[in-house]
């Protein structure tokens, strides 16, 4: 759906009456269709500009033609600032962070990104360490909403000896893939299994649930654009969509109730018969919204039954039935509504703020099996469902983040193509926000 405001705001006249008026004026995120997959430049580097994490940069800079700074310009204009405080464990080295930021922040170029580095806060050797790592979170979310122009602030914590595996972290946040992503605090770890240098998505066996339209559908076109084998998953009520989208992408699809009593098992033989899929996509769900005093037991049973229940037991399926191929990757579809809830959505807040739960307890137990399994938890994305929702609430959830808008569906497959890499093999357990930092929550 159209945004109105945002269009007008960035014409001559709406752009006049806005600066006039006071008003607001975000301008249009630059995704991958109009800046490129790849990362933004050039960037200066703050902190421990020798640290083992400078390496990463450095090799990644120079694979994008882009150029590595050390020390600051008045004159320059950079596309990315990276601080890294991964040693910062005393209060006063902290100072740092300030002089850095006091002094560069104006540099950022309009669509830039900010990355700060730090160690996870529980591998400090003290309680000042710990404290001080911990705080940098507040800098990152802060900034965030200081920087606005479309300007993506995050905190990157990776654990000593996995700044490799960070790369692909890096690299995503660096670049326009990440439009609709801020504030949010990602980790890394020795990967679960280390996939092959240079590995993409091409030839990989993705399943994806929901996929006839929305979300879901940005998913299957992103995938299928990267090369992979992907199989479209939606009810029988979806044939349609379903047998266009598949003849428009060259994809497989299945037309499949993943509430049917024999659903896991379909997909296990599925799985079975393609050598094992590589990344499982829990996409699909549906909402019931009433308050829960007026709220009916069917509207409870179906949200929890399609949201929940099912993608659960085709995971453990799946994992227990050797239905994933090593180095495999599960993403759930989780929501803002699961993080911060929301009236009329009891059913749909928890069924969404399970899935952050099961992420985590999924990821350990399923590490020794080469899977990492992690979630998204998308905040207003414009599909007919947010279109449906009343003006005043619609416009509520366009305004109340960072960027000022709405985000798009393929922010989520964005998001969700990072985590389902290949070499993102350190990124497990996790659940991170595509809301451009809303205010909800936050």
């Amino acid at each position: 759906m159209s945004d109105r405001y945002l269009n007008f705001v960035n014409s001559g006249v709406g752009g006049w009456v806005a600066g006039a008026l006071g008003l607001p004026r975000p301008a249009p995120l630059q995704r991958r269709a109009e800046a490129g997959a790849g990362i933004v430049g050039p960037c200066l580097l703050g902190g421990s500009g020798d640290g083992p994490m400078a390496a990463v940069l450095a090799g990644l800079m120079e694979a994008s033609g882009h150029g590595l700074h050390a020390e600051w310009s008045p004159d320059a204009r950079y596309g990315a600032l990276v601080f890294d405080a991964s040693d910062c464990a005393r209060v006063q080295a902290a100072k740092g962070l300030y002089g850095f930021f006091h002094q560069a922040v104006r540099s950022v170029a309009e669509h830039g990104r900010i990355v700060v580095i730090g160690t996870p806060p529980e591998l400090m050797a003290d309680a000042e360490g710990e404290a001080v790592q911990r705080g940098l979170e507040g800098v990152v979310r802060s900034l965030a909403k200081e920087v606005r122009r479309n300007i993506g602030v995050h905190m990157l914590y990776v654990a000593p000896g996995a700044e490799a595996a960070a790369e692909s972290t890096l690299a995503f946040l660096l670049s326009p893939r990440s439009a609709y992503v801020s504030g949010q605090s990602i980790r890394v770890a020795a990967p679960v299994e280390t996939g092959e240098p240079g590995a993409g998505h091409t030839g990989r066996k993705v399943l994806v649930t929901g996929a006839s339209r929305g979300i879901g559908e940005a998913i299957t076109c992103l995938f299928a654009s990267e090369g992979a084998q992907v199989t479209a998953l939606d009810v029988a009520a979806t044939a349609d969509g379903l047998c266009a989208l598949s003849e428009e992408l060259g994809v497989d699809s299945l037309a499949l109730d993943i509430t049917a009593s024999d659903a896991a098992a379909t997909l296990l033989a599925d799985a079975r018969k393609r050598g094992g899929y590589d990344v499982v996509i829990h996409n699909a769900g549906i909402t019931r919204d009433r308050t829960v005093a007026r709220m009916e037991p069917a509207e409870w049973d179906s949200v929890m039954a399609v949201n929940l229940s099912a993608p659960l037991a085709i995971t453990q399926t799946l994992i227990e039935g050797g239905g994933m191929r090593r180095n495999g990757r599960i993403v759930a579809v989780s929501s803002l509504s699961g993080v911060a809830g929301n009236m009329g959505q009891t059913n749909y807040a928890l069924s969404k703020a399970a899935w952050i739960g099961a992420v985590r307890r999924l990821a350990s137990q399923s590490a020794s099996s080469g899977l990492t399994v992690n979630a998204v938890a998308p905040g207003f994305i414009e599909t007919r469902m947010t279109a449906a929702i009343p003006f005043a609430i619609r416009e509520a959830g366009r305004r109340m983040n960072s960027m000022g808008q709405g985000g798009s569906p393929v922010d989520v497959a964005e998001t969700i193509a990072w985590l389902a890499h290949p070499a993102s093999g350190g990124v497990n357990g996790q659940v991170v926000r595509v809301c451009g930092q809303s205010l909800l929550g936050a």
